[in-house]
Formats: C-alpha cells, sequence, structure tokens
C-alpha cells in the first residue's frame, strides 16, 4: 500500500480532472497512465478510477473493462473494484456475473467500508434472479442503523417473497418518516402496488408533513397539510390549518395563507396567538405594513405573554429599523426584553435598546444600558460590543483606567472576535493598565470565563492502519469522498484528536478548501476565542488557507488590496469553492454576479470573456477585486464601507451614511440595521486580522 501510494503520486491531478469535468482529454490522460503502469498498483488505481467515472456519468457498460483490468493489481481497493463492477453489470443486465462480483462481498473484504452498499446492490440482483428469502435473509443481517436504500431493497424483497404486510411497513416508513431520502417518492410507488393497504393515519401524514417543513420542502410541505386538514378531527383541524398556512407562507404564497387563515373557526389561547402571528408575517411579507401594525396591536391585546407576540415584536421592531424610525425601533426592542426578559432573543433586542439610546445621544443612558447589558446577559452574543462601546465612553469621558480595563478583558476573553481586535488597537493609544485597575469593575466579573479546557495537542494517524492507507491511496486518485469516509472510520476506530485535521489536510491537498474549513470548524466550534499559540497551527491553516494565493496576490497588488483582506472576502463569500452559486446566480470565488462581471471584464480590457470564465478562480479574482476596489473608492478608502456595500449594494450604504452623523466607520458598522450584512462586515475584518497572525507578512 505505501509503495502503491508513493507510486502514484502524479496520477493525483489528471484522476482530479476527470472525476471533476469528464471530458474526452481526461479520460485519455488517465487511460494512457493506467496503460502506462498496467503491472503495478498505481495502474489499478487508475482503472479504478476510469470506472468509477464512467459509474458518474452512468455509462455503466463503459466502467466494466477498466474496472476488470483494476482487479488485477488491486489489493486492498478490491472492495472498491467488486462493488463498482458488480453494480455495473447490474446496470447493464448482466445479473449473473453482478452475482459473481458480490458474493461473499463481506467475507471477501471483512473491513470494507462498502459491506451495506455491496448488500443493498446483491439483493437487488438475488431478487432479478427470482431469490427474494435470500435477499430478505442477506438484508436483515445487515440492517442496523437504518438507511434508506437498504430499507427500500428489504421492502421489494419482502413483497416479492409474499410477505406484503412487512413490505407496506417498511414503504410507510420511509414514505413518512423519510420523506427527503431518494427513496421517498419510489417507496410510495411501491406502497401504491400492495394490496389491501390502509389508509395512511393522521399521525403518519403529520410526521411527513413535519419532516418536510423541517428540511425546508414548503411546497411539498403544504400538499401534506391540505390532506391533513380534510382527514383530521374538528378539534385537530385548526392546528392544521395554522400549520398549512405557515407553510404557504413560507413557500411565498401568501394569498393562498392568507384565504386559509380568514376560514380559521374561532381559535383561543395560543393557536390564536399563532394565527395573528400568521396574519401578520403575511401582511409583512406583502409590504402591507399598516395591516402588520395593526395585528401587532392585536396580538398585544391578545396574548401579551406569548411566544408568539416576542417574535412579533422584533419583526416589527426591524421594519421600523429599515425605515429609519428609530424611536419606535427602540420602543419595541424595549418592549420585547421587558416582556420577556428571559427569552431566546432577549439579550439581542436589549443590545438593540441600548445601541439605539447611544445613537440618539444619550450617552448616559447608553452607558446605564451597557452595564446592563453585561450585567444581565453575560453570556450573551452581544457581550463584546457592550464591552467595547462602554470602554469607548469611558474614554470620551477622560476615563482612560476603566476603558483599558473593559478593553482588556475583551481582548482576553474573546480573543479573535471583531471586537477584540479594535479594542487592541485602541489600547496602544492608552497607558498600560495597572493590577488594581484590572480589578476595580466588579461588572467584569460577570463575564463568564471561556468554557474550552480541552487541550488540542497534534497527533498523527497510525501508519500500518488499514483505512488510513487506503484513505490516502484514494486521494491519490481524486476519490477525495471514498477516501474521507476511510479516515473517519479509522479515527472514530482509534479515538485520536487527528481525525479532523487530517481529514482538513486531505481536502486542501485535493483543493476542497470549502470542506476542509467546514470540518475545522465543526471540530472546533470556539475557535475564534482562542488565541494563535493555543490550537497546532496546522488547524489554522485549515480554516484560513491559503488557497489560490499567487494569483490572489498579483490581483490584490494589482487592486492596491491587501490579500489577507481579500482573502476573507472570498472566505466569506465562497469559502474558496470556485465552483459556489447564490440564489442570486452570483458565481465562483468572489460571487460576482455575470452582469457584473461582463461590466468589469470590459474595464480592464480582458478579451474573449464570457461568463463561464468565472468559475476560473484566476479570472474570478482578477475582476472581483477590481470591482471591490471600485467599492473602495466609492466610499473613501473606507473598507468598511466598500464591504457592507458589496454585501448589501452601494444605494444602501449610501442610504444608511445620510442617517446621522457617525464616531467612525466602526460605530456605522454596529449600526448596519441588517444582520447579515453588520455580521458580513465583522467577520471579514476579524478574519483579515486572523490571517495576518498566522501568517504573518504576505
Amino acid at each position: 500500500m505505501r509503495l502503491a501510494f508513493v507510486a502514484s503520486a502524479n496520477l493525483r491531478p489528471m484522476a482530479q480532472q476527470l472525476l471533476q469535468d469528464r471530458s474526452l482529454p481526461a479520460y485519455t490522460g488517465v487511460q494512457a497512465y493506467a496503460r502506462a503502469h498496467a503491472k503495478d498498483d498505481a495502474g489499478a488505481l487508475a482503472w479504478l478510477v476510469l470506472g468509477y467515472a464512467h459509474v458518474l456519468d452512468r455509462d455503466y457498460a463503459k466502467a466494466i473493462d477498466p474496472l476488470n483490468r483494476a482487479k488485477v493489481h488491486a489489493g486492498d481497493l478490491g472492495d472498491y473494484v467488486a462493488y463498482y463492477l458488480g453494480t455495473s453489470y447490474m446496470q447493464t443486465g448482466r445479473t449473473a456475473e453482478a452475482l459473481a462480483n458480490l458474493t461473499d462481498f463481506s467475507k471477501a473484504h471483512p473491513d470494507s467500508l462498502l459491506t451495506r452498499d455491496a448488500a443493498v446492490s446483491y439483493a437487488d440482483a438475488l431478487l432479478l434472479e427470482g431469490q427474494p428469502t435470500e435477499a430478505v435473509t442477506l438484508l436483515e443481517q445487515t440492517r442496523t442503523p437504518i438507511r434508506s436504500d437498504l430499507e427500500f431493497a428489504l421492502g421489494r424483497a419482502y413483497a416479492a417473497s409474499g410477505q406484503p404486510a412487512k413490505a407496506a411497513e417498511i414503504f410507510e416508513n420511509i414514505y413518512y418518516t423519510m420523506p427527503t431520502a431518494t427513496e421517498a417518492d419510489a417507496a410510495y410507488a411501491e406502497l401504491k402496488k400492495l394490496q389491501s393497504v390502509p389508509p395512511p393515519t393522521v399521525a403518519q401524514l403529520k410526521t411527513r408533513a413535519d419532516a418536510l417543513m423541517a428540511k425546508r420542502r414548503y411546497a411539498d410541505a403544504v400538499e401534506e397539510y391540505r390532506s391533513l386538514v380534510n382527514e383530521s378531527s374538528p378539534a385537530q383541524k385548526p392546528a392544521m390549518q395554522l400549520a398549512l398556512a405557515d407553510a404557504l407562507h413560507r413557500s411565498g404564497r401568501n394569498r393562498d395563507a392568507r384565504e386559509v387563515l380568514n376560514l380559521l373557526g374561532n381559535v383561543t389561547g395560543e393557536e390564536n396567538a399563532q394565527r395573528l402571528y400568521l396574519v401578520g408575517q403575511v401582511a409583512f411579507a406583502s409590504n402591507d405594513n399598516d395591516a402588520f401594525y395593526r395585528t401587532v396591536d392585536e396580538l398585544r391585546q391578545a396574548a401579551p405573554a406569548s411566544p408568539w407576540l416576542e417574535q412579533t415584536l422584533l419583526t416589527a421592531a426591524n421594519l421600523h429599523l429599515v425605515h429609519h424610525e428609530y424611536d419606535q425601533a427602540l420602543d419595541a426592542f424595549r418592549e420585547s426584553q421587558q416582556r420577556f426578559p428571559s427569552g431566546p432573543r432577549a439579550s439581542y433586542v436589549h443590545w438593540k435598546a441600548a445601541w439605539l439610546t447611544l445613537r440618539e445621544g444619550r450617552n448616559e443612558d447608553a452607558k446605564k444600558a451597557f452595564e446592563e447589558q453585561i450585567a444581565l446577559y453575560p453570556s450573551g452574543a452581544e457581550t463584546p460590543a457592550a464591552l467595547y462601546w462602554r470602554a469607548r465612553l469611558a474614554e470620551e469621558d477622560n476615563q482612560p483606567g476603566m476603558a483599558v480595563a473593559f478593553y482588556q478583558r475583551l481582548s482576553d476573553r474573546y480573543r479573535n472576535f471583531y471586537y477584540a481586535e479594535l479594542a487592541r488597537q485602541r489600547m496602544k493609544h492608552l497607558p498600560p493598565p495597572t493590577a488594581e485597575q484590572l480589578t476595580q469593575y466588579p461588572l467584569l466579573d460577570r463575564v463568564p470565563p471561556l468554557q474550552n479546557d480541552v487541550k488540542i495537542t497534534e497527533s498523527e494517524p497510525p501508519s500500518d492502519e488499514l483505512h488510513v492507507q487506503k484513505a490516502e491511496l484514494l486521494g491519490n486518485g481524486g476519490l477525495v469522498d471514498f477516501a474521507v469516509r476511510e479516515l473517519q472510520a479509522a479515527a472514530a476506530a482509534d479515538g485520536g484528536a487527528w481525525g479532523p485535521p487530517e481529514t482538513a489536510k486531505l481536502y486542501l491537498e485535493t483543493g476542497h478548501y470549502n470542506q476542509a474549513i467546514e470540518v475545522m470548524k465543526h471540530s472546533m466550534p470556539n475557535y475564534f476565542t482562542l488565541d494563535i499559540p493555543d490550537l497546532p497551527r496546522k488547524y489554522w491553516e485549515a480554516l484560513f488557507p491559503k488557497a489560490y494565493w499567487t494569483d490572489l496576490k498579483r490581483s490584490s497588488a494589482a487592486n492596491g488590496l491587501d490579500p489577507y483582506l481579500v482573502a476573507s472576502l472570498i472566505r466569506q463569500e465562497s469559502e474558496f469553492n470556485p465552483g459556489a452559486v447564490s440564489r442570486a446566480n452570483a458565481v465562483g470565488l468572489m460571487q460576482l454576479l455575470p452582469k457584473t462581471g461582463k461590466v468589469v471584464a470590459r474595464q480592464v480590457k480582458l478579451k474573449r470573456y464570457n461568463s463561464s470564465q468565472l468559475y476560473t478562480p484566476a479570472v474570478n479574482m482578477q475582476l472581483g477585486t477590481r470591482y471591490f476596489r471600485g467599492m473602495v473608492d466609492k466610499f473613501g478608502g473606507s473598507f468598511e464601507y466598500a464591504l457592507a456595500a458589496y454585501n448589501a449594494g452601494s444605494d444602501r450604504v449610501e442610504e444608511w451614511l445620510g442617517q446621522g452623523k457617525y464616531r467612525d466607520p466602526q460605530e456605522f458598522v454596529e449600526s448596519i440595521p441588517f444582520t447579515e450584512t453588520r455580521e458580513y462586515v465583522q467577520a471579514i475584518l476579524r478574519n483579515a486580522s486572523v490571517y495576518k497572525q498566522i501568517y504573518g507578512t504576505p
């Protein structure tokens, strides 16, 4: 395995290219490599890659030859060859050959992660050969943990073996409890073929509808809730109508949602509160602000303690904020916090009220509100902002000791947060704190220490572990998903902490930067609270990769931009995924709209440009950095304003800048009424600082 890994190292780029675009030149290149290494393990890996590429193309007939060639020297990758060869035979109707490849798979490959996959394919072949009982026996042995594809195969086996009741139970379970599974619709089709299957119960329909809602399949949920309205008892019907109205609203069918709500009978209590909430949301989505505010008043009178009122007050406050009705927004935020001081958004609404107090110039009231924020909600997400702005007001009052004490606590506790870096910049211009100053303010003791007692130390995966070696070899073949699965299995069995960084390393080596970032985020969700020395360097390098660095630096320099700021912008926009496409059809690393790319390409005189080039990292960064530079210039060199414009549009930023004076760009950022844009700007500036700490001078 080790020799095969070394021998196949130069296969990786061409294999990745083939698996990515599966073009004729890519097929030709990997095939030439396979023929040149026909007598060794590296050649077997290349043949496996070729066969798998044909499988991805659903050209199973063409997959058979390269997979057969791979068998000769497959070695410990024999399970992958056997599984995909058997599957290809199945898909081309060569059932006997499929059975020959998949028979006794678990015995031939006892350590394979494909055992259950092979069982499903083998069972399908058994069914085609008229052996359903044998298929049932096989699948029952490997049924746990539940997998929809295996369950579907088992249901078909039970149906073919003359056990319709058991088949129906399985198909119903897939369709009603796993409605987003690939096999859900097929399970329903199989269910309809069975005789004497009773109609679904209300509980089954509701389970399916609720699961669809949870997965944001709102249009599908609408149909299920509509059935529930017809099937429910009089006592259940109002709840189903409310759920239907909610699904209609979320799927954008507000007129239909309004009709359903109008048909509701006399409901009381929380059902009435939910009804009013939905009436308000429909009005809000329809830009009928007067109707929305009337609903807020109704809800306030009918259900003053309901969580539905808490949600509605937050919507009302944000609506006032967007329309620059600051007094009304402040009142709504304050009312929400006072009515629901322990609610899920209590810390947020208290902070917004405190911030608007500062923006109105009522500094003394703002000081008290910031201190109250820290005292009441010390674990809230808004504590760093409260610490920072209380310190700023202390500076304005010529209280440097208090300011530096608050800044120091902020820097120590929230190490790599946006406000922590700002605090460190402010402290450079203040006298160093004395020990007495740092202990003079008991309020700071309310800020809880970081709950992160786990000391991360570097560890290496066991070099002689089979799954680790298979992962390395599969990685050379560009079979990244397979390699990750092998690594994760090895890490789970070993119990070591090496799993996430090794997985991230594999993703980085194969250019899957976004997946490396996500793996490490999941592994270390509190990484922003840590100092750089607190985590091994490879953790930071996976979280903040220097992807496409040569082109990134070139484009940044050409536009007078800090490459770390550009890297941070890309990390926020696409996490370095060149194929990323947003809901608005923004494309590539820097998420440029095709029409924007066309305009900027003309500006930089990019010849023979077409929008597909936005998927090319170098072109995307060339155009994206030029576009961002234009934003910076438009707003007088302010990166805060430019970043806000990049996210929300120049017109909105100009509108926000017209809403009074700001101490500095930092006050502007905190005042942005769109939460997404505010957090976007803060995250990019924070990340640029982290990049600089990790790598030093660009």
